[in-house]
């Protein structure tokens, strides 16, 4: 199958699912582990091909991802569509599988869809000849443990299999500094002795180059809820302080000035306190939705009605963008040229799960603007987020795709900034407003350019949560 005759590997890996967790994961273990032997399997067989590309041009783009694949693949880092043979070698199993919101019947728009994560469990109990550990690494809702070894213990081949709980906090654009030198891995077991000696083995696993005060040990359950509970945490702040900025833009206080006198309190602190036209990924609005669905599945409708409140506002907060421009451009955005710099959720990747990007690119069509879109990595999947406009005669005509931010900005009336790429801080703006149809706007939707400067070239600038520097 592989040119592994001649190693002996210690131990065998699966991971089942090659996507945004599952592929730099274990290309990272691979990497620091070249003792084991770790093969990542998918039903998608381009994915994996992409995976096993000559070339390297891997199906995600992640800042130093190649060179870790570079190291590790064909040595002991391995991407196949033979899932079973997959299964049948390992001793640990990795799910990492894809977990949408469910579309449809009960808990539709805000519960997991679990189809693939049983589909998964019961490939293990068909394909397995001996006992396994098998980790959770999808984002889960609590007690995903429990409905999956209840498949596993369907086995008829007196197999036993121990269930873990190791949730990914990696964030898009840093994944591979992340998975480097993590905050913390968090594994969770039940506390019986197989469970804690299956997690043991897994904590031997990341202690390779973890420092093992940085491996938390929890129950099972606990674990699957810290995952959920982090990424509500987080949304939240980011919801709170893009609040602060629409009473700020209204006072004419600052919303950096706020940000910074807040977060010198070592209570609240100063991380995720950069107000923005919101957040977007595929984690947090899945994983808040996900909660309100469980605190109301357990009776907890006020507690689900807080966390749901945080996706709402958020949601708010991107059409606020929109009618800010709206407003700003004399009430009618119709047959007017707006660039959008960035489609990606957040810079330094292709993904656009969930972007601020997409509502603001609708909301604006939905004015009747014409839109010229440039991001350097997500255009692919803008293409594929806006298939339905694409489809549609009326509305194709006024969306373009470009191939640099000057293009984008090209006769256009305004420049509407998305996603905080480091290249939109150094374009040559004077050129861009030479070329720009006046009066010209700047909507910066991340206050990561000079307000300043662009004020004096001629702009008027509209950031997040501050007075608007404007020349009419």
């Amino acid at each position: 199958m592989h040119n592994e005759a001649a190693m002996n590997f210690k131990k065998k890996i699966t991971c089942i699912g090659a996507g945004y967790v599952g592929g730099p994961t274990m290309a990272v273990i691979a990497q620091k582990c070249p003792h084991h032997k770790v093969t990542v399997v998918d039903i998608n067989k381009k994915r994996i091909d992409e995976w096993n590309s000559p070339n390297y041009e891997l199906p995600i783009y992640e800042p130093g991802l190649v060179e870790v694949v570079r190291e590790a693949r064909d040595r002991n880092l391995f991407f196949s569509t033979d899932i079973p043979a997959a299964i049948q070698e390992a001793d640990i199993i990795f799910i990492s599988v894809n977990t949408p919101t469910k579309t449809y019947g009960e808990g539709a728009g805000k519960a997991s869809n679990l189809e693939f994560v049983e589909k998964t469990a019961r490939s293990i109990v068909e394909h397995a000849t001996s006992n396994k550990i098998v980790v959770e690494k999808s984002t889960l809702p609590i007690r995903t443990a429990e409905a999956i070894e209840r498949i596993l213990k369907t086995n008829e081949k007196g197999l036993r299999f121990q269930i873990l709980s190791n949730p990914e906090f990696l964030a898009e654009g840093t994944a591979i500094s992340d998975l480097h030198n993590p905050d913390r891995v968090l594994i969770g077991s039940h506390d019986t002795p197989e469970g804690l000696s299956a997690l043991q083995e897994l904590v031997d696993l990341y202690a390779h180059w973890v420092p093992r005060e940085r491996i938390l040990t929890t129950n099972i359950w606990s674990s699957e809820l810290s995952k959920l509970t982090a990424n509500a945490f987080l949304a939240q702040r980011v919801t709170s302080i893009n609040s602060i900025a629409a009473l700020c833009e209204r006072t004419e206080a600052d919303v950096e000035e706020v940000a910074r006198a807040i977060g010198t309190d070592s209570r609240i602190g100063s991380k995720f306190l950069k107000a923005s036209v919101g957040f977007g990924g595929s984690c947090f609005k899945k994983d808040l939705l996900n909660l309100t669905y469980l605190c109301d599945y357990y009776g907890l409708h006020d507690v689900a009605r807080y966390w749901e409140s945080v996706v709402e506002l958020n949601e708010w907060n991107q059409r606020k963008f929109v009618n800010t421009m709206l407003h700003s451009m004399l009430n009618t955005l119709s047959d007017k040229k707006i660039a959008v710099f960035g489609f990606a959720f957040k810079a330094n990747t292709g993904d656009t799960r969930e972007t601020p990007a997409n509502i603001v690119v609708r909301e604006l069509l939905g004015e009747h603007a014409r839109v010229a879109i440039y991001d350097p990595k997500a255009i692919p999947n803008a293409k594929i987020d806006l298939a339905d406009l694409l489809a549609d005669p009326q509305v194709a005509p006024r969306i373009t795709f470009c191939s640099s931010a000057e293009e984008a900005a090209d006769q256009a009336d305004a420049i509407a900034l998305v996603t905080e790429w480091d290249q939109f801080k150094t374009l040559d703006y004077k050129k861009i407003y030479a070329s720009m149809r006046k009066p010209a706007c700047i909507f910066d939707g991340r206050n990561i350019l000079n307000r300043k400067e662009l004020f004096e070239i001629g702009f008027s600038v509209f950031g997040i949560g501050k007075p608007p520097l404007s020349h009419f």
